[in-house]
């Protein structure tokens, strides 16, 4: 062999060694890449989910070494059905309580919720309208009028057992998307709406609608306008959580200052509802925001009232069983 030949094969050798040790020394960190998991987050396009928009926006998620993957859904029930299959690890705000509620009746012990948007007579977020011409004034002016709903099992119920508790009786209720509720009214299909943000203040910017009452849930459900109806929650799974804790700690905590911006700086946090809802333009400077809790804020009165909604279920029959809402809170 020549020297030359030699010399190539040394080198080669030298090559394949240093190869290799490169390859030892990176796999701790391929190994922890490997291992870093996405989550898959089930959003609804409305303006409570904010937070959720906020913290992808603003990068906390990624700050906190996250890979977070947004998925709109079209209704609450489809995020809780991508749960249970296994398709979402979890939900941003505004996500119906009582959709994630069947999905733990379906599978116990499915989710934990980290924070709800409760919402009242001062954080607006439900309200029954009408067409800005109606001679309707009150909820109980609706008996035996027609009245469309937003869709879906929690929309439906909560419109139908206020209606009876306003003495609005014959009042006939119908589902509808919630982006429909103003046309419907102009269009003089339906006497009145139980809808949800931003609906009412799209009707009263264009001038074809008003609302004749919000913060509904709080008072005819839970007995107090003021009262928080926690009727919207983020989640994640609790398989998720029980495999990767340290992982769920830094989302919620990474989440947690979604909530922070949009308390201490609204108006700079909500210019990040456009992208994930069809809030824009003016719109975005005059919908109201959802109120937040935490997980590590309830009190002893919130849970109460949150049992007190979910009650409500049991006994129209849609829950086929009490769901204890402290069961489901997430425990640091």
């Amino acid at each position: 062999m020549s020297t030359f030949d030699k010399s190539s094969s040394s080198r080669r050798q030298l090559l394949q060694a240093s190869a290799a040790s490169l390859v030892v020394l990176a796999a701790p960190a391929i190994v922890r890449a490997q291992a870093a998991p996405k989550l898959r987050i089930g959003y609804w396009p409305v303006a409570a989910g904010l937070p959720f928009f906020v913290a992808v926006d603003r990068g906390y998620f990624k700050e906190a070494g996250l890979d977070v993957e947004p998925l709109k859904f079209a209704a609450a029930q489809q995020i809780m059905e991508g749960m249970l299959a296994g398709r979402c690890d979890g939900s941003a705000n505004g996500t119906g309580s009582a959709n994630l509620a069947i999905g733990e009746i379906a599978q116990p012990g499915l989710f934990k919720i980290f924070c709800t948007n409760p919402s009242n007579a001062k954080f607006v977020l439900d309200e029954f309208i009408v067409a800005k011409d109606s001679p309707v004034k009150t909820v109980a002016e609706l008996a035996g009028k027609k009245v469309a709903s937003g869709p879906g099992i929690q929309n439906v119920t909560l419109c139908k057992t206020m209606l009876e508790r306003a003495g609005a009786k014959g009042a006939v209720v119908s589902e509808l998307p919630i982006g429909q509720h103003v046309a419907a009214l102009v269009a003089g299909q339906v006497d009145a709406c139980y809808t949800l943000e931003p609906t009412g203040t799209i009707g009263r910017m264009n001038g074809t609608t008003r609302v004749i009452e919000a913060g509904v849930v709080a008072r005819y459900i839970l007995g107090d306008p003021m009262a928080p109806w926690h009727g919207g929650a983020a989640s994640l799974t609790s398989e998720f959580i029980n495999k990767n804790p340290e992982v769920a700690k830094k989302y919620i905590a990474a989440y947690a200052r979604g909530v922070e911006l949009v308390r201490t700086k609204p108006d700079d946090a909500r210019q990040h509802m456009k992208g994930y809802t069809a809030i824009e333009g003016k719109l975005t400077a005059e919908v109201p925001l959802a109120s937040y809790m935490l997980y590590d804020e309830f009190k002893p009165s919130d849970v109460a009232y949150f049992q007190k909604f979910y009650d409500l279920f049991t006994e129209k029959g849609i829950f086929d069983k009490k769901v204890p809402v402290d069961a489901l809170l997430y425990k640091a």
